[in-house]
């Protein structure tokens, strides 16, 4: 900085060193502005980097669509939306209940008699019972395979000609597995979710039977076979359904990341696998093209592509709108929440008088006028919430860049609740939608238990095999049909497929 005395002498030093300094001090002082605007710049950077990270650091399984598993030690409280119901929990009065009941013809019966009196010794061996206490245990018998042998008869007639029986269709091996302990076997690896080992040494302690990991793996190819057709069908009943909903989650093939997609109703599920997660898979796959019902989804983009109707997971919407209510502490998330909810109590309310009364004024549909004031509440939340998030303007020397211009993650759910409010709320405007999409997530939960439980693929094969047992196996399984009862059908060459009415 300059000093008094220095002043002066420039000033004494005439006009033309005047101008030289003030031109310096004109030059330095513009740099140093360039420096603050840089800086308040960097810093604007950071704060927003800052802020992204807390983001990130604060989205668990509560308030995200990350799994639970993701939460690791230092896993959220449960917070649960649902209001606590007068009824306490377990068991309600008047319930029947399920016991271990006394069977009225035993298998077996032990009679444990009274030889000697315990106090004076005297022998009872011959005295009649006085009465009998009786107790049962329901246990296993001795586990073994039964081996049945098919003989046939060869016979020569007078005219020379030799006759030979037929062994039965499925009886083509000298020694084989019968079609229970081969479903036995697929529905410890393919419903179970037990690895080849596991599975092998599990049927040997069971059944006494020395069953290799290669013969599982030619029972299960087998099967996958028989179950070409079934769930070719059951994918067209999903495809004409009314309603159907659809998700995807990753998992490995090969070593790399690949994603298995769920296409289900309430009554038939279908699994594919595929190396990408969009729109390449989806048309793979064969349903959402040809599909004219309602979609139900996550706001994953790449299904809005397609021209059938749509409805988004509104438990998505709800954890992101807690994000936004507890990590940004705005209010108009809160609000959003109690909306949604409300509303959701409104049209479980009228599918209940729908469902209890026939002669209902407007069966299964919510009044135009509470529609009209849902509408106008869900409006006015959105307004607050823009007037919150502000749409700021670029900087004027900002360089253009392409794609979509970056907003923040309030901004981002306002618009997707304001551009699809018509998806967001058609299970509104349609009793027959979902709320959710719980049926697709459902179907896919047991998926990430394989991959616990057994890990990834280790063939395209193998996942593709997996994926089409099991869709056979969960579309049973919805219409009340046990998994080993389904499998042992399949073996028999009359599958399970259910009545296109049912799906």
């Amino acid at each position: 900085m300059m000093t008094r005395k220095e002043a002066r002498a420039v000033y004494h030093a005439g006009e033309a060193a005047v101008v030289r300094v003030l031109l310096d001090m004109e030059r330095r002082i513009h740099v140093l502005e360039q420096q603050v605007l840089d800086l308040t710049k960097r810093l604007e950077q950071s704060a927003e980097r800052v802020r992204h990270l807390e983001d990130r650091l604060a989205r668990n399984s509560h308030n995200s669509n990350k799994p639970p598993s993701s939460d690791g030690f230092g896993k959220p409280a449960p917070k649960s939306l649902r209001t606590r119901g007068a009824r306490k929990t377990g068991g309600q009065p008047g319930h029947p209940g399920h016991t271990l009941k006394m069977a009225d013809q035993p298998d077996h019966t032990e009679l444990h008699r009274v030889c000697v009196c315990t106090r004076c010794g005297r022998s009872l061996a011959d005295r009649p019972a006085d009465a009998i206490e009786k107790r049962q245990v329901h246990d296993l018998p001795p586990l073994r395979l039964l081996v049945t042998e098919h003989q046939v008869e060869t016979k020569i007639c007078d005219c020379g000609h030799r006759n030979k029986a037929a062994f039965p269709e499925d009886v083509n091996a000298p020694v084989q597995y019968g079609k229970r302990i081969k479903s036995a076997a697929i529905c410890l690896k393919g419903y179970q979710t037990i690895p080849y080992e596991r599975g092998c040494e599990l049927l040997g302690d069971l059944f006494g039977c020395t069953l290799c990991q290669g013969t599982l793996a030619n029972i299960i190819a087998q099967a996958d076979g028989l179950a070409a057709d079934p769930v070719e069908r059951i994918r067209e009943q999903v495809t004409q359904a009314s309603l159907a909903h659809f998700d995807e989650t990753g998992t490995r093939v090969e070593g790399k990341l690949w994603w298995l997609h769920s296409a289900s109703t309430s009554k038939a599920t279908c699994y594919d696998i595929h190396r990408k997660r969009g729109r390449e898979a989806f048309d793979a796959n064969g349903i959402l093209p040809a599909f004219r019902g309602r979609a139900i989804h996550d706001f994953w983009r790449p299904y809005l592509r397609y021209s059938c109707l749509h409805g988004l997971c509104n438990a998505h919407h709800l954890r992101e709108l807690i994000f936004v209510h507890e990590q940004h502490q705005q209010g108009w998330a809160g609000r959003m929440i109690e909306c949604l909810l409300d509303i959701k109590a409104a049209v479980d309310a009228a599918k209940h008088r729908a469902g209890s009364s026939a002669r209902t004024e407007r069966p299964g549909r919510l009044a135009p006028k509470q529609i009209k004031a849902f509408e106008a509440r869900y409006q006015q939340i959105l307004d607050e919430g823009y007037a919150q998030n502000p749409l700021q303007p670029p900087a004027p020397d900002a360089k253009k860049k392409r794609g979509r211009r970056k907003k923040t993650t309030p901004r981002n759910l306002l618009e997707r609740l304001d551009e699809h409010r018509a998806e967001a709320l058609a299970f509104m405007y349609d009793l027959s939608v979902p709320f959710d999409n719980n049926q697709a997530e459902r179907d896919l939960r047991m998926m990430k238990v394989q991959q616990k439980i057994s890990g990834t693929f280790r063939t395209e094969d193998g996942a593709k095999s997996f994926c089409r047992i099991r869709s056979y196996i969960s579309t049973a399984r919805k219409n009340a049909i046990g998994a080993f009862e389904a499998l042992t059908r399949l073996f028999e060459g009359n599958p399970f497929v259910p009545t296109p009415d049912s799906s």
